[in-house]
């Protein structure tokens, strides 16, 4: 048995030593004290808000746009409910095997889609969604809906799809919609600050309309909150209230309206036309006030198709078609006015005095200036004519002898006012101006003097002249009107969900020739109402290039035109355009306003590579005139109609059309 002695020195050297170590006890309990204080009680709601967001999924509920409706209330432009395949990359834990599974479900090709997601994840994170599909098929959300709990981040989402009721008809007008590209992201974040957000997976206007009223017709995005599992599936089907009563999901809020000038009936009208005469070209038809009744560009495209995300194949056909079906000719194509441009050179002449309404003028089948010579459309000639004449059969000699007179910088101080090289300024974006050219202009943009025989070219529309169908609408208008140069305009108003208007257009004139000019021009109520019953000869005389378009119970005012595309030798000029490739064949137009004396509606077609104005665009003239008055003024066809029965029991055969003049 032994016996433990204490030592009280040994104690007494130790006794310092447990101080210390009781006080690093102390301190290092109040240490975790103090922090675990802080955590739970100073920052316990956020980091418990931390802990939920890591199985919180935010997704976002895409507003629907607004619609687009015509002046009647009628639809052009709305939504559709849809579903669509999204990944979130995150999730992903075999991209080959997920390729595999979905790709034949959506009928992509793996490659492709791993391609597509891989892409995705390197230009925006492993967070950013990847649209894979959208319109979703029945059978194509069943499939998915049966392999989604084996595939991490693949999710079916409710979505709304942009709709085009009328297809290729109007399609550059109100263009179409698909998802903003990463280069466009801080563009439009930049242009529109402070008003819009744009984000990737954004769906936005690309073209046409929908990309003008971006502002107008995006809504506002909302967020819904569900709770997920590790693997980033839907963990509950009801939205958790993980923040409290104040956090709940937020509600999307829907695009403002935009009620627009077309008439859907008469852009019906005009596309039916284009359709049944089987033309390439455009078509604008307005209001003398400047609305906008019908616009056309063909061959057109299915907006549809890039609203549930085009093929591959299907873009390739589209922009290396020769025809352009994606530029909207009414404003983007520019093209020699031919004979068109002859009413504009008539009301220069007679506004300076170079002729009057009584003037004789020579016109044979070939004028030489110098030693070159010059011909008329009729190897003959017209003979000794008036401007009347002039203008309804449609003399080149006659105005070659006008332009000589005026010369080119006369010429464009009187066209030029009527809107001939310039943008009309409608709200739609890349407009082109065209040109006037006049000794100026060639010296700065070509760096040569003018020469006299330019004046010729020039003034029968050809040469430097260039004009977009808007342009030639307007300047035509502003005859009928005898002078008032208008803006034109598409969009009506843009109505809230309520009906309230917050903004709205109203007609603007621009400037009225009849009042003196900045350059000192004003044009005489006279000299407008020659230039217009000359005109007026055109669908209605006897030699009238469009005699056979008549309407019952309307008279057109209008000039028919030939525009070359290529020049040709003198043994050429008047061989068969018909024969020649299509791509070597004139463009015809036809430019009219209706009533003659005291118009309502201009409408500017243009029929590419139809040979003549006369068989090639005045007939689409005349359907959307008709159409027009059909619905607005009824009475009037009714009533020429019944009047011609009664004259003749029998109808007469339709007349043969054969080329006369243009």
């Amino acid at each position: 048995m032994s016996t433990f002695v204490s030592n009280p020195d040994e104690a007494k050297e130790y006794t310092g030593r447990y101080k210390l170590f009781y006080i690093v006890i102390a301190l290092t309990f109040t240490v975790f004290t103090m922090r675990l204080w802080y955590l739970q009680i100073i920052s316990g709601n956020e980091l418990r808000e931390f802990s939920e967001k890591n199985r919180i999924k935010q997704n976002k509920i895409t507003a629907p746009r607004g619609l687009m409706l015509d002046r009647d209330g009628k639809v052009l432009v709305e939504n559709l409910p849809g579903f669509e395949a999204i990944l979130t990359p995150q999730y992903i834990e075999n991209l080959d095997l997920l390729a595999k599974t979905v790709g034949p479900v959506l009928g992509l090709e793996p490659d492709k889609l791993m391609q597509k997601v891989q892409k995705g994840r390197r230009q925006n994170g492993p967070f950013a969604q990847i649209r894979l599909k959208e319109n979703l098929s029945r059978e194509e959300v069943f499939r998915l809906k049966r392999i989604r709990l084996d595939t991490p981040g693949l999710e079916i989402r409710e979505s709304i799809v942009r709709y085009y009721p009328l297809r290729e008809n109007g399609a550059q007008l109100f263009g179409y919609v698909s998802e903003i590209s990463k280069r466009q992201i801080p563009l439009l974040n930049d242009l529109y600050k402070g008003t819009l957000f744009f984000e990737q997976g954004d769906i936005i206007g690309k073209s046409g309309l929908e990309e003008n009223l971006e502002k107008d017709i995006r809504g506002t995005d909302g967020i819904s909150f569900i709770q997920v599992d590790a693997h980033g599936r839907e963990a509950v089907t009801q939205t958790p209230n993980i923040y409290g009563e104040q956090i709940k999901d937020q509600t999307p809020v829907h695009g403002n309206n935009a009620v627009l000038t077309i008439d859907r009936d008469i852009q019906e009208a005009a596309f039916k036309s284009f359709l049944a005469l089987n033309r390439i070209g455009a078509v604008v038809a307005m209001k003398t006030n400047g609305e906008v009744l019908a616009w056309v560009s063909t061959p057109s495209f299915d907006p549809n198709e890039f609203a549930t995300g085009i093929s591959p194949t299907t873009w390739s056909k589209l922009i290396n078609d020769p025809f352009k079906p994606l530029r909207n000719k009414v404003i983007q194509d520019h093209n020699a006015p031919g004979s068109t441009f002859k009413p504009f050179v008539a009301l220069a002449a007679l506004n300076e005095k170079v002729i009057t309404p009584n003037t004789i003028v020579n016109a044979p089948g070939v004028f030489y200036f110098g030693r070159r010579p010059y011909h008329d459309h009729q190897k003959g000639g017209q003979g000794n004519i008036t401007v009347y004449e002039a203008l309804e059969r449609s003399s080149n000699v006659f105005f070659y002898k006008m332009g000589i007179a005026l010369g080119v910088d006369k010429m464009y101080d009187y066209i030029h006012l009527l809107g001939i090289g310039q943008k009309t300024g409608i709200e739609l974006a890349r407009e082109v101006s065209g040109t006037m050219p006049n000794s100026a202009w060639k010296k700065a943009t070509v760096g040569e003097e003018w020469q006299p025989g330019e004046n010729l070219s020039t003034a029968i529309g050809q040469g430097f002249v260039n004009v977009t169908p808007i342009s030639m609408a307007i300047a035509y208008n502003a005859i009928g009107t005898e002078g008032k140069v208008v803006k034109p305009f598409i969009v009506r108003k843009i109505i809230d969900q309520d009906g309230k208007v917050l903004r709205e257009n109203f007609p603007q004139v621009v400037r009225d020739l009849q009042q003196t000019q900045p350059n000192g021009v004003h044009v005489s109520v006279e000299t407008f109402k020659t230039v217009k019953e000359g005109m007026r000869r055109v669908a209605n005389g006897d030699r009238g290039t469009a005699k056979h378009w008549k309407i019952p119970g309307v008279q057109m005012a209008g000039k028919t035109g030939t525009a070359q595309v290529m020049g040709f030798s003198a043994d050429q000029i008047y061989s068969s355009c018909e024969g020649r490739p299509i791509h070597m064949r004139h463009h015809g137009w036809f430019v009219a306003f209706a009533p003659a004396d005291n118009p309502e509606i201009t409408v500017a077609a243009l029929a590419e590579h139809a040979c003549h104005g006369s068989t090639g665009a005045a007939p689409i003239v005349r359907d959307i005139i008709q159409a027009y008055f059909q619905k607005y003024h009824p009475e009037v066809i009714e009533a020429a109609l019944k009047a011609k029965n009664t004259k003749a029991a029998v109808k007469p055969a339709e007349p043969v059309v054969t080329q006369e003049g243009e």
